[in-house]
């Protein structure tokens, strides 16, 4: 058996070698490093994949969920609501904005934003919600854009784990996620589904007066050379990442589903143990539907219910499979975004998650002799 990997991405480069390497040897070739022709030619691929109208690339997935917060015009002292369980970057551009993050709890099942919690945090100084599509599926969105649209809120989906997913409606339509709200963001980060071979990141908008003052954001506020028009950054796709996605953004959908097929195989393995709570999808399917695109499983995490996680893990890393623990902390504990305004009791599921939690290895390269030694493994653990 080979090496289990969390994340093979050497092993996913073979299949796109001769493609990555051709291509960022025109680009040295070139010199077109920054907004070269391997970056238009990528935004409008993920503009035509997305269905959206516009695709503003950028450096990093915490540039991009900054970028959209700047687009948007909120000022000082907004409140911006999140999900209190998740990854520090997206309340950490929140305050970097100076605008007031509020944490929510999340939902048991999914660990998305619970929109009850979000219907209970709103105020008068509530100008957004940030909805996080956490591990690859996408959060409440009918219930959350009801929400927004009720109380004249902008929605900013964080798409960093979750683009190539679907969103189903309750009317049975689907978009993609990270098109649904106001803006979009996502990340390019390596280990990522789409992932490239350093930072990257991207917005996504219908909103073409939004879509160009976010292109002046991210040079600098210029549209015309040292011309400032805006406040801005300096967040750019550079060309080279810009060619790896292109080789990868036709295999995504494959991607996906191969991510789908070692989820089914784990959450069967595991269907009957009484200590584990597989991932389930916002449709309540059973984590073993063949047929279901909701989910893309960037993380495939389980619940551990018998107090066993923390010694789970051990005993993972003593048989050489790796395993991740995606959140330890919560953010409303974390010493940058301690605030007495939160109360422990508003935080139940969070809570309870921090201490239950675990991923596996999760990727396109991962075959049925590493699946079945890794769910061998954890289920003799848990049985003894």
């Amino acid at each position: 058996m080979k090496k289990i990997q969390m994340v093979d991405l050497v092993g996913q480069y073979q299949e796109i070698k001769g493609q990555v390497n051709d291509s960022i040897s025109e680009i040295l070739d070139s010199a077109a490093f920054i907004n070269g022709p391997h970056v238009h030619s990528f935004q409008k691929a993920l503009e035509d994949y997305l269905g959206v109208k516009h695709v503003i690339p950028c450096a990093n997935g915490t540039d991009a969920l900054q970028i959209a917060m700047m687009g948007l015009g909120l000022e000082p002292g907004d409140e911006v609501i999140t999900a209190d369980f998740t990854f520090a970057a997206t309340v950490e551009v929140i305050a970097l904005l100076r605008l007031t993050p509020v944490l929510v709890d999340v939902s048991p099942d999914t660990f998305n934003i619970d929109p009850a919690a979000i219907e209970k945090a709103i105020t008068p100084r509530t100008k957004a919600i940030v909805p996080v599509h956490l591990f690859g599926q996408c959060a409440d969105m009918d219930a959350i854009m009801e929400i927004a649209e009720k109380h004249q809120l902008y929605v900013i989906e964080d798409n960093a784990q979750a683009i190539g997913a679907n969103h189903l409606f309750k009317d049975g339509s689907r978009k993609k996620a990270g098109t649904i709200g106001h803006v979009g963001s996502t990340s390019f980060f390596p280990s990522k589904n789409l992932g490239c071979y350093g930072d990257g990141g991207a917005i996504f908008t219908n909103d073409d007066e939004l879509a160009h003052t976010i292109r002046g954001i991210v040079n600098h506020g210029m549209y015309q050379r040292y011309h400032h028009d805006v406040v801005g950054v300096n967040s750019r796709l550079d060309s080279i990442q810009a060619a790896v996605l292109s080789a990868k953004l036709p295999k995504l959908d494959a991607y996906c589903d191969k991510r789908r097929q070692a989820a089914r195989a784990y959450s069967r393995a595991f269907s009957d143990l009484d200590s584990v709570i597989v991932p389930v999808t916002v449709r309540d399917c059973s984590g073993i539907c063949d047929t279901c695109d909701c989910h893309v499983f960037h993380q495939y995490t389980l619940r551990i219910t018998n107090g066993k996680r923390d010694a789970l893990a051990t005993h993972l890393g003593e048989k050489g499979i790796p395993h991740g623990i995606y959140y330890p902390i919560p953010l409303h504990k974390q010493k940058a975004y301690v605030d007495e305004r939160y109360d422990e009791a508003d935080f139940p599921v969070t809570n309870q998650l921090v201490d239950e939690v675990i991923s596996l290895p999760m990727h396109t390269e991962l075959d049925d002799e590493q699946i079945d030694f890794i769910t061998t493994t954890i289920i003799n653990f848990l049985k003894d």
